[in-house]
């Protein structure tokens, strides 16, 4: 691990993992995780969450599952 990252446990707000925790590791000055999700758009697919200007990981969007 870099000497440059941060992990910490996050409240998900909204979307379809809304009020689940998850651990986040902090690495760039975009942040923002794509969490394997059963139930978001897309079968198999991820639920995007990222930092609003408040703090607070809100649902941005689905993505489909990769493609082998």
């Amino acid at each position: 691990m870099s000497d440059n990252t941060i992990s910490i446990t996050v409240e998900l707000h909204g979307g379809p993992l809304d009020g689940q925790s998850t651990s986040v590791t902090l690495t760039e000055e975009d942040p923002w995780v794509a969490l394997p999700n059963d139930g978001c758009t897309f079968p198999g697919g991820r639920s995007i969450y990222a930092p609003d200007t408040n703090g607070r990981w809100v649902w941005q969007d689905d993505q489909p599952a990769d493609i082998p």
